[in-house]
């Protein structure tokens, strides 16, 4: 009989090579929010795939990066306390691009680790690529972590997938599973809602507003056969992102709204009214209390 294996796995990269794409897609089902602009991710987040020989706790983090705000430097804090106590390190990178800074941020930063764990080295988006670019890029990358067992993937088109799966559970300790086997997040609902709204925000905004916005939930009553009332509140930073957001007659907010009620009737199974409205919390990712209503927690830096 073969032994139960369990553990965690932090998956790390700097912003959009794919980490939440890849979670949805071993995990079958959507628990992470993904969009085509970077740092759609702004906590860490388990997915947790359940097997009959393994289960695999995976570490959803922010994209590593250098920040301009005190809201990038919650994110890093994330990502990096992420780091901590798991079994493995995936290091994810877009194999479409060469190794930039944020790349040897990343590997600079795993080689500080003091009792690091097994670490392996993911080349995403190799369905991008030709042969022999990919073994240019492979080479490139093996250089930022000599020492990573190495593995080239597509998330998107499935290439690789299965493979990685497989060496992540050989790396795993031989252990009873952490969580129940129906269980596949640790998030609340409300916050997979929140952030399903915010993705739908990201894909059809343009560059100046996607950061600067927040999404806090009002209310969440559940309406019998009916389904589930939900309101939230889209913020941003400037009144001029504001008209932005809610659009020409209301269009662009419409236009959200239905891509996220489509998103979150997905994800909870029912049906679902959803009613969104547009403020504005001037300059909120600088501002630590408003950080801090929204959920965001900058732990200060011990200086020595």
């Amino acid at each position: 009989m073969t032994e139960y294996r369990s553990g965690f796995v932090a998956v790390i990269g700097k912003p959009n090579v794919g980490k939440s794409t890849l979670i949805n897609a071993l995990l079958g089902q959507k628990i992470a929010a993904v969009s085509p602009r970077p740092q759609t991710t702004r906590r860490r987040q388990l997915g947790i795939l359940t097997l009959p020989e393994a289960q695999i706790a995976f570490v959803d983090t922010p994209g590593l990066h250098t920040p301009r705000h005190k809201l990038g430097e919650y994110f890093n804090q994330e990502a990096e306390a992420a780091l901590e106590g798991v079994n493995i390190i995936l290091f994810l990178v877009d194999a479409s691009g060469e190794p930039d800074d944020e790349d040897w941020r990343i590997a600079s930063l795993l080689k500080k680790l003091r009792n690091a764990p097994d670490l392996v080295l993911a080349l995403n988006k190799i369905d991008l690529l030709t042969a022999q670019a990919l073994e240019s890029r492979r080479a490139a990358y093996q250089a930022l972590v000599p020492n990573a067992a190495v593995y080239a993937i597509s998330a998107t088109r499935g290439d690789g997938r299965e493979e990685l799966l497989r060496a992540l559970i050989d790396r795993l300790p031989v252990r009873p599973p952490d969580f129940p086997e129906d269980q596949v997040t640790d998030l609340y609902e409300r916050e997979i809602v929140a952030d399903l709204i915010r993705e739908a925000a990201l894909v059809y905004l343009r560059e100046e507003v996607p950061h600067a916005l927040a999404v806090r939930l009002d209310e969440f009553t559940e309406r019998g056969e009916t389904g589930a009332f939900i309101a939230a509140t889209l913020f941003v930073e400037h009144n001029s992102q504001k008209g932005i957001v809610i659009g020409e007659g209301g269009g662009m907010l419409k236009k959200i709204g239905a891509a996220a009620r489509k998103e979150v009737e997905a994800m909870s199974g029912r049906k679902v009214f959803l009613q969104l409205r547009v403020k504005v919390a001037k300059d909120w990712r600088d501002d630590e209390a408003a950080l801090r209503r929204f959920g965001y927690k900058i732990k200060k830096r011990r200086t020595k």
